[in-house]
């Protein structure tokens, strides 16, 4: 039972964060283009790479931090299934270029950070 309220205490505080910063950049940058969840996207693959990669190779983070960070905090600050209907809603609209440029965006920009997150954990913490 404690693992489970690690998680939903971390996904609670994880989705409060993604509701927060998806409002910051709409408000910034305006809703045409879902800026807001790319780059929620990217921020969280940049941390659960760091979350990983101190927890598993580094031994700097205990299973029950990794369950409260990784699973409960990213697991609600991510946004795949936001990601996927708004790639949906740009091609039921026939918005075809937009629908595509919002998946490769996504997907490049979320491996890039993840792979940033991750060279940056080793460069800091050793590999």
């Amino acid at each position: 039972m404690r693992r489970l309220a690690l998680v939903i205490l971390g996904g609670g505080f994880g989705s409060g964060a993604r509701y927060l910063v998806g409002g910051w950049v709409a408000q910034a940058l305006g809703s045409a283009f879902p800026y807001g969840t790319i780059g929620i996207n990217a921020l969280g693959s940049f941390l659960i790479s760091v979350v990983m990669y101190l927890s598993l190779t580094a031994g700097a983070i205990t299973p029950d931090l990794r369950l409260l960070l990784a699973t409960g905090i990213m697991g609600g600050f991510t946004t795949y299934s936001t990601f996927n209907y708004e790639s949906l809603a740009f091609f039921q609209q026939g918005a075809w270029l937009l629908g595509a440029l919002n998946i490769l965006a996504t997907v490049f920009v979320c491996l890039a950070a993840g792979a940033i997150g991750l060279m940056l954990s080793r460069w800091a913490f050793g590999a």
